[in-house]
């Protein structure tokens, strides 16, 4: 049984969002160059790898 976060359908509430934490990750990836998320830092590594092991594309 999924727990819904408001009574409404499509409807959704997030908490990091309202504190302003996403606009802060967001400006932190831009100004780095380096993803905040996961997913994209694992991305980011990858490709790193990839050229460094085969030279540039």
């Amino acid at each position: 049984m999924s727990k819904k976060s408001t009574p409404i359908p499509g409807l959704s509430f997030s908490w990091k969002r309202a504190l302003g934490i996403s606009q802060t990750m967001q400006k932190i990836a831009r100004k780095t160059g380096f993803p905040t998320t996961k997913a994209g830092a694992e991305r980011k590594i990858g490709n790193i790898i990839l050229k460094t092991l085969f030279g540039k594309k």
